[in-house]
This record gives structure tokens, C-alpha cells and sequence, in this order.
């Protein structure tokens, strides 16, 4: 199911709607007269296009990290790091290297032979 037609109509509800919050806040600040539209004020409009507005992006960060997920893991592997040896690389800095292992020796191949 294609992804980007979805965050256009939420996108588009997003504006759409705060535009609607807008026009009844312009009502209500100039007039006596308070509308409201199918119950809606214009508080109930600001939160549904934050409401919108946040899905869609949330959505389209989530389609773009699936889309360039292989790429980025096969960086990290060419670069001699796995996604989950980030964990390690913290506490490697905080503690000492027992041994006294030489420095000069990059971090990686030192990893690798230790496993």
C-alpha cells in the first residue's frame, strides 16, 4: 500500500483544519457571536491538526528509516561496527582497558579479538 498518498490527506487535514480554528477564532475574538461547527471550537481544531500534523510526520520518518534501513546497516558493517556494538563502545570509554592493552591498536580489531 503506497505510504504517500496517506500523509498528503493528513497533511492536508492538518492545515485544513488549523485554517477552520483559525476563521472560528477570528469569529470569536471580533463578534459576540460564538459558531461552532459540528460541535468543534476552535481549541478541538488546533488539536486535531497537531494531532495530523505529528502522524504524518511520524509516518513519513518511519517509511523513510524502512526505505534506507539495508543502506545504513551495511554502512555500519563495512565500517567494522553492528548496530548493536553501541552499547559496548560506552562502556568501553568509561572503563580502563585491563591488560594495558596498546592504544595505537584500533578499537574494532581489538573487539573483534576478544570474541
Amino acid at each position: 500500500m503506497p505510504v504517500l498518498p496517506l500523509i498528503d490527506a493528513l497533511i492536508l487535514l492538518g492545515w485544513s483544519s488549523l485554517l477552520g480554528g483559525f476563521l472560528l477564532k477570528a469569529i470569536y475574538v471580533t463578534t459576540a457571536y460564538r459558531p461552532k461547527v459540528l460541535t468543534l471550537t476552535p481549541i478541538d481544531f488546533l488539536l486535531i491538526a497537531v494531532v495530523c500534523l505529528l502522524f504524518a510526520l511520524s509516518l513519513a520518518a518511519r517509511t523513510w528509516v524502512r526505505v534506507n534501513e539495508p543502506q545504513l546497516v551495511a554502512r555500519r558493517r563495512k565500517r567494522g561496527m553492528a548496530w548493536y556494538d553501541y552499547s559496548d563502545v560506552a562502556e568501553e570509554a568509561a572503563v580502563p582497558v585491563a591488560g594495558g592493552a596498546d592504544e595505537s591498536e584500533p578499537r574494532a580489531e581489538r573487539r573483534a579479538a576478544e570474541y
